[in-house]
């Protein structure tokens, strides 16, 4: 491998996936530094995204949120810039909330926890263990926010277990006129589904009241090199394989690059496992997704058991990720479609391979929230992280469209798709509610966007 491309993989990462080895502390800092220039523009965490206006607002308290929003005419609520589209774009005023002091409230009798919207996933994974409790999954990517997650319906992985979302209970909201909402399953069943994955739409959700479990331990295992015969053939019995199942491939070839397969740890129960596996042997190193990329960064394999925040994601925690050097797309199909779904993918091999740094396949199992790609259906996510390259991307995904379409592919609300308005918008059944909520909460439209016009209302 040249030198050039090595540097250039080593600074990135997947979500789900590659991180750069950068302490917490500092790393944080420059990331938020690259976010700015001394002009004063502002861009995403990939820098692949500038914002449309300069005009930055850093409320450190609830109700300055409230008075911002009261007093504005157009706004967007903004949480760790890890969007690569403009969901979260505003061409009159952003609302960061990235200065609002973290706080975290446990439930011992309800088994909850309430935090501030904009906590991040691995601040908080951090604070629950040493309390002795667990949230049910968690993203590959630990420094992204609570709220913002769960606003664009982010997951980790699988086939029992849901996305991130699907674990909000309740959620405190300040809606367009400034009023502070608390909403719940309980106070508002009917509508609360809608509330939840409302990509911003409807509000500035300040606090999230999330489910929580006792803290588990995982271990991981990694296997090399699966014929994609073998996948197709025995899918189910691979995905369901662990407590969370992740396929890494470049479509290279017509093989799974890497099986990472992580599974609870029950008391002193031994797991003997075989070496070779529906044709993929097991690692006898730490491996990274990027085979020529140090592991030195993810989390511990080998089978080594572990707490469940320092095995569920990929990386470790303590890192975080750089201004990174790529562009993320991913698309959601039925389970029962997802071993095809793939198949079809690979036929485009010779388009993807070029422009690709890695894809990596997941389950998340069915929830009810409206907007949610998984609503009411087991899906399985074909996620690719790309090379920043816009222009040769932007030509390979209506062919990876297209591929899908036969399965009624959604796309994440958070990362780069060309699908149609019309197209995605049939693939919501749920939304001439969603957009009743929408005008119930924002009658007036503050917080809606060009990327909302277009994809929920535009044809």
């Amino acid at each position: 491998m040249e030198k050039r491309t090595f540097i250039k993989l080593s600074s990135v990462f997947l979500t789900g996936s590659l991180f750069s080895p950068m302490t917490s502390c500092n790393q944080t800092k420059q990331t938020e530094s690259r976010a700015t220039t001394q002009s004063g523009k502002q861009y995403n965490w990939a820098r692949n995204l500038e914002y449309s206006t300069e005009n930055f607002q850093y409320p450190e308290y609830a109700r300055d949120i409230q008075g911002l929003i009261k007093g504005s005419k157009s706004l967007r609520i903004l949480g760790t810039r890890h969007s690569f589209n403009r969901i979260a774009d505003s061409t009159q005023e952003i609302v960061s909330l990235q200065k609002i002091k973290p706080v975290y409230v446990i439930d011992k009798e309800n088994k909850t926890v309430t935090v501030d919207g904009n906590v991040k996933y691995g601040d908080l994974a951090e604070y629950l263990h040493s309390e002795g409790y667990a949230l049910h999954n968690m993203a590959s990517l630990p420094h992204i926010s609570v709220a913002g997650s769960c606003a664009t319906a982010t997951h980790g992985s699988g086939v029992k277990n849901a996305n991130l979302s699907s674990e909000v209970v309740a959620l405190e909201m300040i809606t367009a006129a400034g009023r502070l909402l608390r909403a719940s399953r309980t106070l508002s069943p009917e509508t609360f589904p809608g509330m939840v994955v409302a990509l911003g739409a409807l509000g500035a959700i300040t606090k999230v009241t999330l489910k929580i479990q006792p803290a588990f331990q995982v271990r991981q295992d990694v296997y090399q090199n699966m014929p994609l015969v073998e996948v197709k053939k025995h899918f189910d019995e691979v995905m369901s394989a662990g407590y969370s199942v992740s396929l890494f491939t470049n479509y290279a070839k017509e093989n799974i690059n890497q099986v990472w397969v992580k599974r609870k740890v029950e008391g002193d129960v031994k797991l003997n496992l075989a070496t070779d596996w529906f044709g993929s042997k097991l690692a006898t190193k730490n491996l990274h997704p990027i085979e020529e990329i140090s592991a030195e960064n993810c989390t511990e394999q080998m089978g080594v058991p572990g707490p469940w925040h320092e095995r569920l994601p990929h990386f470790k925690m303590n890192f975080t990720p750089s201004s990174g050097e790529e562009l993320q797309s991913e698309f959601f199909v039925p389970y029962k479609n997802g071993a095809e779904a793939l198949a079809a993918v690979f036929e485009l091999h010779e388009k993807i391979t070029p422009h690709l740094l890695i894809s990596e396949v997941r389950t998340i199992a069915a929830d009810d929230l409206w907007m949610s790609p998984c609503y009411q259906q087991d899906c399985v996510a074909i996620h690719f992280t790309w090379k920043q390259d816009w222009m040769a991307v932007k030509q390979v995904l209506p062919l990876i469209e297209e591929k899908l379409a036969p399965f009624n592919a959604r796309p994440h609300w958070a990362k780069l798709f060309t699908m149609s308005p019309s197209r995605l918008q049939s693939q919501y059944k749920k939304l001439d509610d969603f957009k009743k909520l929408i005008k119930e909460y924002d009658p007036e439209g503050k917080f809606r966007n060009e990327f909302l016009e277009q994809n929920l209302y535009g044809v």
